[in-house]
């Protein structure tokens, strides 16, 4: 039919989900030894309208309060406890289900088992990380068939987006994840134990267990899959009970789980996931070399994980995942693993145990993730023959650099590679970005076949930046971050200035850089023109006492700045930039600004303004007073009241943009 307006309606508060209930439920609801059982059960609906009416009639007339106590255990067990509940909540909402796309009704195996994604995700008890769900699906062949691991995460994300639209998953804000809601999760649970055997499973995440007994309420010799993911479990039982048909076993987010018995795994056969990140293990047992139907191990932020046993029989393997480890060697028979798809695997000691040759071995592997092992000229030749690699994220020791042809990284969708960086920096794995340790050994152009690929640059500790960049033309480049640096921006070398290095530059980052007393300065220094220049970040800078000055040239699309601890910054003028339009105006710690610049142009598309210990900015400008397009300044209130204003209603017309709010920077 098509729509004029969408819009979210959000579940039902405490206060409101509560008032709903006792309207449908009635006055039983508020006796006194029954309206404790009744708040607990309105809670269980978690907001969600349909529930909490359905429920709520089904409940409405019983005086006694066993079968209230007995309505909420069923409730907490995800167990339909009334016919109506069944008929008016579980199956309406199973009919959303039904409709979504599936192998029977599309006849494409290739677009994969939505229905079977849906089910999955009833297994994590809260946020669900986007990446790890799609793996998870990816390694149990519910996203169809695929001859990359680039095609199938890119079905995963559709996936995911129809089953946002159909709002049965939602969005996490400020995070990759993804939650379910909880009487949707009930629902896929039901369905998942009492329509076949297909999606059997056992849910006992983020109860509190401690221990793990047995599979309860479910015959372990049908059980699909088993969550036992966010618990407290401390001990896992030597001889866990046979389940031949389980294909995925959770444990994640387990932080007191130490050791696995040494015949665990033993007890599962056809495992095709298993996940152990946030766990306190500090070795596997070798019983996972008998898992070999496994697709998937995900052993991320496993702390105390030292080392691994022989891996060479899991032929089956196509993502392992073991990011943010202690691994210090690689794992034997770890060349054995030709069907990896995707290596994670950062360490900082790996290097001494990758061998000549090694990763010839993974001719089909498309993501290689080993930040921080600094590896030589030969792996890096190696990787560089692999055709099916998209993705690479790699430290390297500056003799890789040298005399080598990079053409081969244009095929590469994602890329980080760090050139003897020994601090952390943060990073995106969308992104094509290289980053440099000391850009003064590479004063020859040694980096230019690289950058020429690279959309983001970072410099760490660097020198000889003029060297690196001025007189040369990376159209690609559209990031620049600097930090720690100690360049003088002195007078331009000759011969500098005759092209724009960086033509293509909207993101420019300072991070204490000692010498820098304007972004004009550095322009200058570079031959930087700013012609697209969007977004300008300055932290600790302690000389910057402007931002552009009349040297060089200023940016006339500047929409985004963002200002902390320049002790010295008295003046925001942007000279020379008449049409830029400031949208976004970030400004902290700031102890010597008091103005915002003679040009009060450059404000008047102002739409959020942000400030904190900035005590010396007293007044705002003209234009920012009089807008129309302000929706929030940003500061404390006592920075709020001591303003000054040019006209006595300007104030009241902006009262309802301000916020006491100094987090920033979100």
């Amino acid at each position: 039919m098509k729509t004029n307006t969408e819009m979210i309606i959000s579940i039902l508060e405490e206060d409101e989900s509560w008032q709903l209930f006792i309207k449908t439920a009635g006055d039983v609801a508020n006796r006194e030894n029954i309206q404790p059982i009744a708040k607990d059960i309105a809670r269980e609906c978690g907001g969600l309208p349909l529930a909490i009416t359905v429920i709520g009639a089904c409940m409405s007339g019983k005086n006694r309060v066993e079968e209230w106590v007995d309505a909420l255990d069923s409730l907490r067990m995800s167990e339909p406890y009334e016919k109506n509940v069944i008929d008016k909540v579980y199956n309406v909402i199973k009919l959303s289900i039904d409709s979504l796309e599936s192998p029977d009704n599309t006849g494409s195996k290739r677009r994969g088992d939505i229905k079977s994604c849906f089910l999955y995700c009833s297994l994590y008890p809260v946020d669900i990380p986007t990446e790890d769900l799609i793996n998870c699906w990816w390694a149990e062949g519910f996203l169809g068939e695929f001859d990359t691991y680039e095609k199938a995460y890119n079905r995963g994300i559709t996936i995911i987006g129809s089953l946002k639209n159909a709002c049965l998953l939602e969005e996490v804000l400020w995070t990759d994840c993804v939650k379910m809601h909880d009487v949707v999760r009930d629902v896929a649970k039901w369905i998942a134990n009492t329509f076949g055997d297909e999606h059997i499973s056992v849910f006992q995440a983020g109860i509190g267990l401690t221990e793990i007994s047995h599979t309860t309420k479910v015959s372990a010799a049908s059980v699909k899959r088993i969550s036992f993911a966010s618990n407290k479990i401390e001990y896992l039982p030597d001889c866990f009970t046979k389940c031949p048909k389980t294909t995925s076993l959770l444990l994640q987010h387990n932080e007191s789980l130490v050791k696995i018995p040494d015949e665990f795994f033993l007890s599962f056969p056809v495992l095709r996931v298993l996940n152990l990140s946030y766990t306190g293990i500090r070795a596997l047992p070798c019983s996972i070399n008998e898992l070999r139907q496994l697709h998937a191990l995900i052993l991320q932020n496993c702390r105390m994980l030292k080392e691994l046993p022989s891996i060479g029989n899991l032929c089956n393997l196509q993502l392992l995942d073991c990011d943010r480890t202690m691994l210090c060697c690689l794992p034997e028979g770890m060349d054995k693993l030709t069907n990896l798809w995707v290596l994670n695997m950062p360490a900082y000691d790996l290097q001494r145990s990758i061998g000549q040759g090694f990763f010839l071995k993974f001719s089909s592997i498309e993501i290689v993730d080993m930040m921080g092992s600094c590896l030589g000229a030969t792996s890096f030749d190696e990787l560089s023959s692999l055709r099916n690699l998209t993705g690479l994220f790699i430290t390297l020791d500056s003799s890789s650099i040298f005399n080598r042809d990079h053409t081969w990284m244009k095929r590469l969708k994602q890329f980080r590679i760090d050139v003897r960086t020994s601090i952390y920096v943060p990073f995106n794995k969308s992104r094509r970005e290289i980053i440099v340790n000391k850009c003064e050994t590479f004063s020859n152009g040694e980096l230019s076949g690289m950058l020429e690929f690279a959309s983001h640059l970072q410099l760490v500790d660097c020198m000889g930046l003029s060297k690196l960049i001025a007189n040369q033309c990376f159209n690609g480049l559209k990031s620049l971050c600097i930090f720690n640096c100690r360049c003088d921006f002195g007078p331009v070398e000759e011969g500098s200035g005759k092209i724009d290095p960086l033509p293509n530059l909207e993101y420019l980052s300072f991070f204490s850089v000692d010498h820098l007393k304007s972004i004009s300065d550095f322009g200058h220094f570079l031959g930087l023109r700013f012609s697209k220049l969007r977004h300008l970040d300055i932290s600790f800078c302690p000389r910057v006492t402007c931002l552009f000055n009349a040297v060089g040239s200023a940016p006339k699309h500047l929409e985004e700045i963002k200002i902390d601890e320049c002790a010295e910054l008295v003046d925001l003028s942007l000279a020379n930039s008449e049409t830029a339009r400031v949208r976004k105006l970030f400004l902290r710690n700031l102890p010597k600004l008091a103005t915002f610049g003679k040009a009060q142009s450059m404000w008047e598309h102002m739409e959020q303004l942000h400030v904190a210990r900035c005590n010396g900015i007293r007044k705002l400008p003209l234009s920012i007073q009089t807008s129309n397009n302000i929706k929030v300044i940003a500061g404390s209130s006592y920075w709020w009241s001591r303003l000054e204003w040019d006209a006595h209603n300007y104030k009241s017309n902006l009262e309802h943009c301000f916020r006491d709010d100094l987090i920033w920077f979100r």
